[in-house]
């Protein structure tokens, strides 16, 4: 796992119910997974030009509500010549932000789902997505997917479906005992208490997500990284 950076903000945003006075701090992680033949990126975090001011750079003025730190950007700390795909596990600024920093070739992987709601103004709105973050995939390798998808054709790399915090969000499992759980649930404990933040397309959708990944966690022994927790991620290699 590789922290880009750090997102500030009130503590009712991220969890329903908090006092909306606290402040929470937590990383922007991006992961990096590595077999003979292939290097693949899990997100890329947060673009440095987004830092200093996001709602400058976004131009939307509820991008001011977050306080944004680079730690280092991803390109920074992975050689990204040598990706093979990328990817995107949604669209928000903090996963989706660093596309620009990455190598044009570089094919990236998406739910079909996803794409298309980024180019409905309505669910752009709803979901705080960004079109200057992602509009360059408009001419790139973009591979869409619909649903579960084995991205390598053996198992080893499985693409979830877990749709709700946006309209096409996936998460991956690695091998059968990870999944990156990405923001289904930004704290462990909302996994199972569902205290999701104050905004999502369908809170419904994503409290039945929760539950997959529970369940996952619970009948096959999986572990299940969240989003966001201060208290569980950690920069280094991941045991699996």
């Amino acid at each position: 796992m590789f922290n880009v950076g750090w997102i500030s903000s009130s503590a009712a945003v991220w969890r329903q119910g908090e006092d909306p006075a606290a402040r929470i701090r937590f990383p922007v992680p991006a992961y990096l997974v590595e077999t003979e033949r292939e290097r693949i990126l899990i997100d890329t975090g947060l673009h440095p030009s987004a830092v200093a001011s996001p709602e400058g750079y976004y131009e939307r003025p509820e991008a001011g509500l977050f306080e944004l730190e680079l730690e280092a950007d991803i390109a920074a700390q992975v050689d990204v010549s040598t990706l093979t795909r990328v990817v995107l596990t949604h669209l928000h600024f903090d996963h989706a932000g660093a596309l620009a920093l990455l190598p044009s070739s570089v094919p990236v992987v998406l739910q079909r789902r996803e794409w298309e709601g980024a180019h409905d103004t309505a669910t752009v709105r709803r979901n705080f997505f960004y079109p200057r973050d992602y509009q360059l995939l408009e001419d790139r390798d973009l591979m869409l997917v619909d649903g579960d998808h084995d991205l390598l054709g053996d198992g080893s790399l499985t693409l979830l479906l877990t749709p709700g915090h946006t309209p096409g969000h996936q998460s991956v499992m690695v091998g059968e005992r990870l999944v990156l759980g990405a923001d289904v649930a930004h704290f462990s404990v909302t996994l199972d208490d569902k205290r999701f933040p104050s905004f999502a397309d369908d809170f419904s959708a994503q409290a039945r997500s929760a539950d997959r990944l529970r369940e996952l966690r619970e009948d096959a022994g999986v572990t299940v990284l969240p989003g966001h927790d201060p208290d569980v991620l950690r920069p280094g290699p991941l045991l699996i």
